[in-house]
């Protein structure tokens, strides 16, 4: 009986420090892009417009980075994670640019007040690994449009998507390459800048 006993001593002993192995922790990223420098002061520039927080799709706000091997499947690293919801980081870009381009009197986050002419919308389409078709790339894709507050016409549209290869098949690499490619997409979208001009509403 006392050999039986400590025989499931041992194997239960077995078992826990099996079971004991280091935690794995996420590792975090975030994209960052050098700030825009603001140009002389345009005379005459009076219109107003608020940027609201991009849209996209609801695999992308899942907070894990996204990688396909396929057109249709889609796949998430466990343990490698944005910091920062990829849309606030997006909305904050793209207000940062179109405030340093001159074009406007004031540019802010929309707040759900009306005390501005113009409203810009915008979604994330993509911010994937591409894992398919030859070497690993990385895919970018965001659109946007501007409409009147008053009328709500659209006064401004674009659409663009980007891609980039990745040098280095790791995980940083992927995100470095994103954070350029994402940089290239957001000047391209906003190339030409959107001009409107208007006078302030009384």
């Amino acid at each position: 009986m006392k050999k039986h006993t400590a025989v499931w001593f041992g194997l239960a002993a077995l078992i826990i420090l099996s079971g004991c192995g280091a935690a794995r922790y996420p590792n975090y990223y975030t994209l960052h892009l050098q700030a825009p420098t603001d140009p002389p002061a345009q005379e005459g520039v009076r219109t107003s417009l608020a940027v609201r927080e991009f849209r996209s799709p609801t695999y992308l706000r899942q907070g894990a980075i996204v990688y396909k091997t396929s057109p249709e499947e889609i796949g998430f690293y466990n343990y490698h994670r944005w910091a920062v919801d990829p849309r606030e980081f997006v909305t904050n870009a793209v207000t940062e640019r179109l405030r340093a381009s001159g074009n406007f009197a004031q540019v802010k986050l929309y707040d759900g007040h009306s005390d501005i002419d113009y409203v810009l919308s915008g979604r994330l389409e993509k911010l994937e690994e591409v894992d398919y078709g030859g070497a690993v790339k990385v895919e970018v894709a965001i659109s946007a449009q501007m409409t009147s507050l008053v009328t709500g016409a659209t006064v401004w549209t674009n659409d663009v998507s980007e891609i980039g290869t990745v040098g280095k098949r790791d995980v940083p690499a992927v995100v470095a390459e994103m954070n350029a490619t994402m940089g290239r997409a957001i000047e391209k979208l906003l190339t030409p800048a959107p001009v409107i001009v208007a006078t302030k509403k009384n």
